[in-house]
């Protein structure tokens, strides 16, 4: 699968000399593994991570995965992912690819999902439902325009890890 390779800055705030343990620093050390990283690194990771309401994921976002070996990390890069748009709580494109000319448009293999906050891992966040598969992706806060989601699929042994990167940042964008 073919991305731009994430373009992450430090939110507002955010300092680069922050300590190593603050999320951005260590989600991009996530990023740059090469390797497969642990689902139990991830997890810890994400734990510690803030949930988000459904309001919070609303527009438009651009994916990747974090590689862990799970088999929907070949299926997604088939597919061209690029992301994800949330219209509404009940209006959701779980795969956006692109077209030739590159513009982003929603692909219907998968077709529509709804954002419900759901208690998962001891904490109520929000989480997209697909409409047609039992699959639910749950989100987490690294700073304002990025998530980490966890991907579980009915039937899989273990989850899909991949994050979202917000596409009109909420802190340029107009009050």
């Amino acid at each position: 699968m073919t991305h731009p390779e994430p373009s992450l800055v430090a939110p507002p705030g955010d300092s680069p000399g922050d300590p190593p343990g603050d999320p951005v620093a260590r989600f991009q050390a996530l990023a740059d593994r090469a390797d497969p990283i642990a689902v139990d690194e991830l997890f810890a990771f994400y734990d510690q991570l803030a949930p988000v309401d459904t309001a919070f994921m609303l527009g438009e976002w651009t994916g990747d995965v974090l590689r862990t070996g799970h088999p929907g990390e070949a299926q997604l890069g088939a597919l061209g992912w690029v992301g994800k748009s949330f219209h509404h709580e009940d209006d959701v494109d779980p795969i956006v690819t692109r077209s030739r000319e590159g513009e982003r448009r929603a692909d219907p293999v998968m077709g529509k999902a709804s954002l419900r906050v759901v208690l998962y891992r001891g904490t109520s966040t929000a989480t997209m439902v697909y409409d047609k598969h039992p699959i639910f992706d749950h989100f987490r806060r690294v700073h304002d325009d990025l998530v980490l989601g966890v991907m579980e699929r009915k039937g899989q042994e273990r989850p899909l890890f991949f994050y979202l990167q917000r596409l009109v940042s909420r802190s340029s964008s107009p009050a």
